[in-house]
């Protein structure tokens, strides 16, 4: 399923998230975790896919959502109120067969019964992570067998007295890390400005790990308040790498067609006309040997290989 950034798809070396997987996409916050996952629902609703998400953070924005493409009135939304009952409810979606991806909003947010009825202060050690774990088991079977596929959304924390190596670790214990086939890293790496204001993200994603293709590669994209992954921005980016775009100073062209002068004008010119921009997009996809169409998915002719 496509990410909804096409640098992204090629990035992840199959043109989008594996199906019948479990990924987890991770960063700090605000950086970009739940608008990627947002884009990913919109672009399996376009080819007809049921999906859910699982809200555990109760922070899912409708307006928003909506702005990103994602039909509400299609998406399955459910606010659980304790971890349990979040993983029970995605195991039931992922087993029933009828839904094709499920959103777990936050894996930060999943909190045991336990530490819920327990008093402030009692000390609940691990029992999150066996949560997972135990959660992590039941759900892969159940997921190969459906072939839907699940995403956990996690967030970071700071390990304590770590000397070497990254003090950084995600929620929920170590199960997770090992049963995802794919692994995100995002990260804000700057803001976008017109003029004075910030109009949005430079965002970072990085392939942590990837069971389906090689890892371990990276892309910037630009998340604009309001409209989500700017596609054109990206269409821009990396058809200059292509090759496929020209930038001689600020100018940008196409063939021998001038786009605009600065990459503001660029992206402009590219919404007002939607077919040079899918031009430009079918000759990046075949430059990297993704030559199927934005529409159809190429994960069959791998799962077979």
């Amino acid at each position: 399923t496509s990410t909804g950034s096409l640098g992204l798809d090629i990035a992840l070396g199959i043109g989008g998230l594996p199906k019948g997987r479990i990924a987890e996409i991770y960063g700090p916050e605000s950086s970009g975790k739940t608008t990627l996952t947002l884009h990913c629902i919109a672009e399996e609703q376009k080819k007809g896919g049921v999906c859910a998400f699982v809200d555990a953070e109760h922070a899912l924005d409708p307006q928003y959502a909506k702005k990103l493409g994602v039909n509400l009135d299609e998406l399955l939304i459910s606010q659980p109120d304790t971890g349990e009952q979040a993983l029970e409810i995605t195991d039931t979606l992922v087993r029933s067969g009828a839904v094709n991806m499920v959103v777990v909003d936050s894996v930060a947010a999943l909190t045991p019964k336990s530490e819920l009825e327990g008093d402030m202060g009692d000390s609940n050690v691990g029992v999150q992570a066996r949560l997972m774990s135990q959660a992590m088991r039941k759900l892969t079977g159940s997921i190969s067998r459906s072939n839907c596929m699940v995403i956990f959304i996690n967030q970071i924390r700071m390990k304590i007295g770590v000397m070497f190596g990254s003090p950084e670790t995600t929620t929920g214990g170590n199960a997770l890390k090992f049963y995802s086939s794919v692994r995100l890293d995002i990260r804000r790496i700057g803001a976008i400005k017109d003029r004075d204001e910030v109009v949005g993200n430079a965002t970072r994603v990085k392939v942590v790990k990837n069971k389906v293709a090689p890892p371990f590669k990276q892309v910037e994209f630009d998340i604009m308040y309001g409209e989500g992954i700017s596609k054109t921005g990206e269409l821009l980016d990396l058809g200059v790498k292509a090759g496929v775009v020209d930038k001689s100073g600020a100018w940008y062209s196409y063939g021998d067609e001038r786009i605009g002068q600065g990459r503001e004008n660029a992206k402009i010119f590219l919404k007002e006309n939607p077919s040079i921009a899918h031009d430009i997009e079918d000759k990046i996809r075949a430059s990297h040997g993704l030559d199927f169409d934005a529409e159809m998915g190429g994960d069959e002719d791998i799962l077979e290989a």
